[in-house]
């Protein structure tokens, strides 16, 4: 005698955390960056190369310290990110003239059309992500996060008025 399958329902968080902002927030940061870790990976990319171009191509010179302050990188992590990337052509490392045990970081042409790559992709994984939001409530989610980052990692947002990159 065959028994049809019983029909669970999708497994759900207590409704006690899905009522708080907070933990919305949290679960969704989480969820987006394994999907962003996972589509760069895919794309043959690390998802910190990003940070760094990105970081670099603002035109500043970094040093490999300030780099990974700036990411929230371990030091040591930050040496293999960036001998990756160099291996690759996107940066080139120089011994700091004012300061020879440091190293200075600098994007160089290819790593700049890399971070257009890259660029391209993180857009695509925002939009799908963000699917469900108009333009509106895109630009609102938007003022949101920079307000709450503003008061909480101002490091992440250090800029006086703040807006969308295009």
């Amino acid at each position: 005698m065959a028994t049809t399958p019983e029909i669970r329902p999708l497994p759900r968080v207590a409704r006690e955390l899905s009522a708080s902002p907070a933990f919305l927030l949290a679960r969704l940061g989480i969820g987006y960056k394994a999907t962003v870790i996972a589509g760069a990976e895919e794309a043959g990319f690390e998802l910190y190369d990003y940070g760094i171009l990105a970081l670099l191509a603002e035109g500043v010179r970094e040093t490999q310290s300030r780099i990974a302050g700036a990411l929230d990188v371990d030091p040591s992590r930050m040496v293999a990110l960036l001998d990756s990337l160099e291996q690759r052509g996107f940066v080139e490392r120089q011994r700091d003239p004012l300061d020879r045990r440091r190293h200075v970081v600098t994007i160089t042409a290819a790593g700049k059309r890399e971070l257009t790559r890259v660029r391209g992709l993180v857009r695509r994984f925002e939009d799908d992500y963000l699917a469900p939001l108009d333009a509106a409530k895109r630009a609102t989610l938007y003022e949101l996060l920079v307000e709450l980052a503003a008061h909480n990692d101002p490091g992440c947002c250090p800029f006086e008025d703040a807006v969308p990159a295009d």
